[in-house]
């Protein structure tokens, strides 16, 4: 069989086996093709041919192309996996990737804010508007809580507590955890809801606390495209994704002494190897501070 037939019959039993998506069939055929082209420019042999050391050597020219580590990580998985499948059928007699480790993936640091670029960003909204009054307690919300994006938005009047100092928020799989405000979140909420809550939504009806003009409550890409403009007027210049400021409240605890497991619990994580990648945060940001003002950095 020719490398293209072997390839698609490879992706149809994927697609039958395990009902992979479109995307994911695709981006397989797309990895196993650029093998299979370069094993028979480079060493004269099949897919099917391949041999240990000739895999090797293609992985090798991948990085020498310059690859990340993760995308050898992908081609590798890919090239075991469409191994396992000839196998199975007899299309082999021994699997060439059984004995090629897979590269070492480093995790990579969550982008994150220093404090003076919070205080910048809260500062941004017009608190003479409504909607930026709204987005100034969305942003002192989130960076006193580190909720996620969609945890915020999505905060409905009961989950709210502010005699109690707390908000109740509903995490990845539906799990519930309760959540600190903070004094300063909490003044922000109040003043909210006895006066731009109202002037949003005039004489309708809303559950979620935070509001548009519309009625309705705000979305996810809606506050998000807010969170960019607030940050392009605060001057920063750092690149922004949904999570930076609950990267920046995660962050800015571990910074200032909090236990690794009472972050885990304020940030929803099932796993605390999850939440350690703020002490590797933590202690770049220590590199960073002294390099810059140790006279030997």
């Amino acid at each position: 069989m020719d490398n293209q037939a072997v390839i698609e019959q490879f992706a149809d039993a994927l697609w039958m086996e395990r009902g992979l998506a479109k995307n994911t069939l695709n981006s397989y055929q797309s990895d196993l093709r650029d093998t299979a082209n370069w094993l028979e420019s480079e060493q004269s042999v099949s897919l099917l041919e391949a041999s240990r050391s000739a895999l090797l050597a293609y992985l090798g020219s991948v990085v020498s192309a310059g690859a990340s580590a993760r995308t050898s990580a992908r081609r590798l998985s890919a090239l075991r996996q469409f191994f396992q499948h000839a196998l199975r059928e007899n299309w082999i007699s021994v699997d060439p990737t059984l004995e090629i480790e897979a590269p070492k993936l480093g995790r990579p640091l969550p982008k994150t804010l220093t404090e003076q670029d919070v205080e910048m960003l809260l500062a941004a909204p017009d608190l003479d508007t409504a909607e930026g009054f709204r987005d100034r307690v969305m942003l002192e919300v989130l960076y006193a809580t580190g909720l996620r994006v969609t945890e915020l938005v999505m905060l409905g009047l009961d989950q709210v507590s502010l005699s109690q100092g707390l908000v109740r928020v509903t995490g990845k799989g539906g799990k519930e955890r309760l959540v600190p405000l903070g004094d300063e979140a909490q003044d922000w909420i109040g003043h909210f809801l006895r006066g731009s809550r109202s002037e949003l939504l005039g004489q309708r009806l809303c559950q979620q606390l935070f509001p548009t003009r519309r009625g309705s409550g705000m979305t996810r890409q809606a506050f998000w495209y807010r969170i960019k403009k607030h940050s392009a007027a605060a001057g920063i210049r750092k690149h922004l994704s949904p999570h930076t400021l609950r990267h920046a409240f995660a962050t800015h605890l571990v910074n200032h002494g909090a236990d690794l497991r009472v972050v885990q619990l304020l940030l929803g994580h099932s796993d605390l190897s999850t939440t350690q990648i703020y002490t590797h945060v933590a202690r770049e940001r220590l590199q960073q501070l002294h390099a810059t003002h140790h006279p030997r950095g």
